[in-house]
Parts: structure tokens; sequence; C-alpha cells
């Protein structure tokens, strides 16, 4: 389920609080930070399809309400259900594994129920929602499109679930986004007839699990050689002075290049030049991009990149 590009963000988040804190505690005790991390992530992913379905209860309730009113109106005696009969839903709700794994972690948004209203308010005030209640489209494509969008416009950038997960994890700070990203794609696998929804796993495969361990490990073990690396292709700059989490990219970059014989070269190098976009400077993007471009010509003019695969030096 955790991206590559996740486990990259919280290995460099890791690292810049192994090399700002008191890590005299030794490296078990941040490998367990880092795992507990990406256990946080896991979490929020089952959290948003969870607030999916209590949007969707507390639109059935409100159906309900109306239809007790002592004047209703035949708009509240013959609602529009179509949301709340969203076929897709109706799967996550018979999803055993997610009901299990939220039981067992206390996952669930009892605590702000605020939040759900809010999140409902988002949608129904939606064009994109009118125009899906509208339509008389009531295929599994149209219920599966409108379940995607819910993830993709009504919960990218809203001020109070972003308030209330700062609040709630420090781990959810900046993954909300990446985490949302592996919704939509779960909901983009479901077979219609299905009867239940196949969640990601953790981690997608071992090769992920240990890429995530090595990478934390080796770029500590071997930060000293790192370093000498950096220092050797930075003309006129003073290593002390450059921003440490610039120096922090390119180590892992290095550590990436040079210990991961399936992963190619141009992979790694534009992973980082992103990384270097959303965790830095403004000047950081160029400056990491120079920096690292002349480590690799370095690296591979003295044969010290070694990939297996055809082409995977130059790709």
């Amino acid at each position: 389920m955790i991206s590559r590009r996740l486990i990259r963000v919280k290995v460099l988040q890791l690292l810049y609080a192994y090399f700002n804190g008191n890590n005299s505690e030794g490296l078990p005790k941040y490998e367990k930070d880092l795992q507990k991390s990406i256990e946080k992530s896991y979490d929020l992913y089952h959290l948003f399809f969870i607030l999916l379905l209590d949007v969707n209860r507390y639109a059935q309730d409100k159906i309900e309400l109306r239809k007790t009113k002592l004047i209703a109106s035949d708009e509240d005696l013959n609602p529009n259900t179509k949301f709340v009969d969203n076929k897709v839903v109706r799967q996550l709700e018979q999803t055993e594994a997610l009901r299990v794994y939220a039981d067992a972690n206390v996952l669930n948004w009892n605590a702000t129920p605020e939040l759900i209203k809010h999140i409902y308010n988002v949608m129904v005030e939606s064009d994109s929602y009118k125009a899906y209640m509208a339509s008389a489209d009531y295929t599994y494509d149209a219920d599966r499109k409108f379940v995607m969008n819910f993830f993709n416009e009504y919960m990218v950038d809203d001020d109070m679930l972003y308030q209330v997960l700062e609040e709630n994890s420090i781990f959810w700070n900046d993954d909300i986004e990446f985490v949302l990203s592996m919704n939509i794609k779960t909901v983009e696998r479901i077979k219609e007839n299905a009867t239940s929804v196949p969640l990601m796993k953790l981690y997608k495969n071992d090769d992920d699990r240990k890429f995530t361990t090595d990478l934390f490990c080796k770029t500590i073990l071997n930060h000293e050689e790192n370093e000498k690396i950096i220092r050797q292709h930075i003309k006129n700059w003073d290593l002390e002075r450059l921003a440490q989490m610039d120096l922090l990219i390119i180590e892992l970059a290095i550590v990436e290049i040079t210990s991961f014989e399936s992963i190619p070269v141009k992979v790694s190098f534009n992973e980082y030049i992103d990384l270097a976009k959303f965790y830095s400077t403004e000047r950081s993007n160029a400056f990491v991009n120079g920096i690292l471009d002349k480590i690799i010509n370095s690296m591979k003019t003295d044969g010290k990149i070694n990939k297996t695969g055809r082409g995977l030096i130059e790709n």
C-alpha cells in the first residue's frame, strides 16, 4: 500500500529527527519510529474509507429525519437516494477486513462528528455532487467515479480535515495526499461483482519493507563517507552553511543509487529532485539537481554504480 515515494518521505523525516535529536538511544529506536510512522499512514488509509462510510450514514440519517417532519414535502417523503445507495459504498460496508482493522486499532471518527457533518456539507454544495445526483446514470462506473471524486475533491486541501489530523497525529502532517491517492487506486481496482473491497497491504511486498529499513540504516551508517562525496562536488560552498534538508536529500539519493541495483538511476534522481521541491528552500531544486548530477556522472566514470538489468544506469 505504502508507495516508494511515501517511504522516501518517511525515511527523510526520520533522518532529520535522528541527526537533530538525541540519537544516543541508538539506531533501533529510530527504526521503530520509522515503522510506526509508516503504520500510521496505513491507519489513515483505513480512516479515509471509514470517513466515507460515516458521511454516507449521516446522509441516510438526514433522509430518515426529513420523513418524520409534521409537514413533509414530496421530496422529503421520496428522497433521491443515489448517494446513500452507492454500490461502491455498499461494498466497503461489507468489507470485513476494514472493520477488523479499524476495531483492532480503534480507528473511528467518533470524537469529531463535526468533521463528518462538515465533509457532508462540502459534498452536497459541490457541483460534482449535484451533477451526480441529477444524472440518470445509475451504473457501477458512475458510482465508482463519484467515490473517487469524493476523495479527490472534498478531502484534498480541506482545512478542517487537516486540522483534525494534525491534532491527532504528528505523523499525518504530510501524508494526506499520498494516502488519498492510495484510496483512489483501491477504488479504481474494485470489481463490480465483488462482494467486498480488496484493501491494499501495508507494504506491497517484502522488497519494499527491506527497502525502507535498508535506505534508512545505510544512510546513517554511510553518513561521513557521503558527506565527503558531497564536499568533493561543491565548489565555493561551505558545507556547514548549506540547508541540512538539501544535504540529507542528496545523501539519500547517493545511497539509493549505489545500494539498490534494481532501481534505475533516473528514477532515483527524479524522486529526490521532487523531494527537494517539496521539503526545502526555493533554490533547493536547482542546487540538488546540479550537485546530484555531478555526483552521478563522477560515480559512473569511477564504476561505482552497478545496476542489474540492461540499461538501468542510463535509465
